[in-house]
């Protein structure tokens, strides 16, 4: 490798993990408002092996994915004034186009990175930014969470769910999770008041008075949902390809639903930094795998049932 080219993590075809390989390309330039990042780690999402599988938003020509991004900036384009070489920085890269974080180095808008918390590492602070901006969107922007409602939130011990649940209970809310059971003790220890089996009984049955759910299910669990709500409620669902609209249904009980997509956001990242370095929120990390063995990591994320996130280390 020289010093103009990076490794990085492609693939040339969709499919399984197997097509995931080591490749080695130019080294880009940042252009006007963009910084090149030297990755230290990058975060997993399912999104990563979604897109890996199938077109989705990126088409089926070669890719480079990753959206969650911690490491140092080593050169600022025109006009960046917020950055300097050498400033540790994290941030959610722009979604869904502007992936390319599985790599030595990566290209992103000034604004859509913040400092790195000095009281994590590059690890942790990896593993935080797509999760935890669509959880914080979600709650605060388009829920507008206050202090004493009871908020639902679905999968809570998965990438966005154990996130959301810190972040909920950061806002003063009465946090409900679903998980199975052998994670219920993470999901308490995470600061919900109650967590429900999904396995072993109906949400649906049990959850009453809800003001907030957060859907990162799809499929029946907005119906479900719904009844749950109290007049005024929402129903916010992440799980897009899985969701379909059922503002219809919700208005018929006076309750709203959402379909959210992460954008960009430096001001979410800014108050997901805050609550990181001030210890409010902390990922959970199931497994940590240099680049090279991200074969495995996309495997054990695709089983769907790792609580917390998996990252890759650069």
């Amino acid at each position: 490798m020289t010093g103009r080219t990076m490794q990085v993590l492609t693939q040339d075809v969709l499919g399984g993990p197997e097509v995931l390989h080591l490749a080695e390309q130019p080294r880009p330039t940042p252009g006007p408002g963009e910084v090149l990042v030297r990755v230290r780690a990058s975060g997993l999402n399912p999104t990563d092996w979604g897109h890996r599988r199938i077109s989705g938003f990126l088409g089926e020509g070669p890719k480079v994915l990753g959206w969650d991004v911690s490491g140092l900036v080593e050169e600022v384009g025109i006009g960046v004034t917020i950055h300097r070489p050498g400033d540790e920085v994290f941030g959610m890269l722009p979604y869904p186009h502007g992936h390319g974080a599985a790599a030595e180095f990566v290209l992103s808008p000034a604004r859509h990175l913040v400092p790195r918390p000095p009281n994590v590492d590059h690890e942790t602070a990896a593993a935080v930014p797509l999760a935890a901006l669509t959880a914080w969107q979600a709650l605060v922007d388009v829920a507008d969470v206050q202090e004493g409602q009871r908020v639902l939130i679905h999968a809570a011990a998965g990438g966005v769910g154990h996130l959301a649940v810190q972040i909920a209970k950061a806002k003063g809310a009465y946090v409900l999770g679903t998980a199975s059971s052998k994670n219920h003790e993470l999901v308490l220890s995470l600061g919900a008041d109650e967590v429900i089996d999904y396995t072993r009984e109906d949400f649906a049955e049990v959850a009453r008075d809800i003001d907030v759910v957060l859907d990162t299910r799809g499929g029946d669990y907005v119906s479900r949902s719904l009844r749950t709500l109290r007049p005024g409620g929402v129903v916010v669902s992440l799980a897009l390809g899985r969701t379909s609209d059922h503002s219809a249904e919700a208005a018929a009980v006076g309750a709203r639903h959402e379909m959210m997509l992460v954008e960009g956001d430096q001001a979410g990242m800014q108050g997901v930094g805050r609550m990181l370095q001030a210890g409010t929120i902390r990922p959970v990390i199931a497994a940590s795998f240099p680049l090279a063995e991200a074969r495995q990591a996309h495997e054990l994320g695709e089983t769907g049932h790792v609580a917390g996130k998996i990252v890759l280390t650069v």
